[in-house]
């Protein structure tokens, strides 16, 4: 006799109350699902990816604050989930495919249309492995705590990202940005998410020139290539100067 099949465990990111709303209700309704958690807020939900909690399924809408779905696609660690984005705008779906997304649902989402994407996410569910035999018992390992993050020689510097220790060339960094409990570092290619405040990043940077330029900012001035009406130009990006810090900034782009 054939075991009726587990099911999927569905995780809703939308920072829309009644879209994610929608989305959680449709979830119930299906019988192949089960909500595991919904998010308002991509920041609160790598946290959640990142600490372990798996996940088959992920409904991830694409415009957000802090971070878009696209760039959360990227950031989400192994094993990812079947992602479906779901959005507004039908013109985000080449840049979609791109991130090798399962499917793409444009709001107001259709019922059965959503049945349509979770069939195909149910489709590419793997075949349950076996059960496999108890391991052999080991002798104990001692725990070795590892730092959040590990200066290192020259321009790089390890950080924890993703439950893994990365080397970044903090050359390539163009600023630092506070989001809640994390921090990101923006570089011209990617963003990288980091556990930890603002403040603890600029206590441990050992690189004279990243400078602390607002409440939510630390930039890096090497790569500063102007500053105009308060706001920093770097690559294609802008950063906000507050008033506190920038008779100091000037003075230091100055010296550069």
């Amino acid at each position: 006799m054939n075991q009726p099949a587990a099911l999927l465990a569905c995780v809703i990111i939308d920072d829309n109350e009644i879209n994610r709303f929608t989305l959680e209700r449709a979830v119930q309704r299906h019988d192949q699902l089960t909500l595991a958690a919904s998010f308002p807020d991509a920041v609160e939900a790598l946290a959640y990816f990142h600490a372990g909690h798996p996940a088959d399924v992920l409904l991830l809408d694409i415009e957000m604050p802090h971070i878009s779905g696209l760039e959360l696609v990227k950031l989400l660690p192994e094993p990812k989930p079947a992602v479906v984005l779901v959005t507004t705008h039908a013109s985000f779906a080449v840049d979609a495919f791109e991130l090798r997304v399962l499917d793409y649902l444009v709001k107001p989402v259709n019922y059965a249309r959503f049945c349509q994407a979770i069939a195909r996410v149910m489709e590419l569910q793997p075949a349950p492995a076996p059960a496999p035999a108890p391991p052999a018992p080991v002798a104990p390992v001692a725990s070795v705590a590892v730092p959040s993050d590990i200066s290192a020689s020259g321009t790089d510097m390890f950080v924890k990202t993703g439950g893994k220790l990365l080397r970044i060339n903090f050359e390539d960094v163009l600023y630092i940005e506070a989001l809640s409990t994390y921090v990101l570092l923006v570089t011209d290619k990617q963003k990288h998410i980091v556990g930890g405040t603002l403040k603890n990043m600029e206590e441990r940077l050992p690189f004279r020139h990243f400078v602390r330029v607002h409440r939510s900012y630390i930039v890096n001035l090497h790569r500063v290539e102007a500053l105009e009406d308060n706001m920093l130009k770097l690559g294609q990006h802008e950063v906000p100067v507050s008033r506190a810090y920038q008779d100091e900034l000037v003075q230091r782009l100055q010296a550069l």
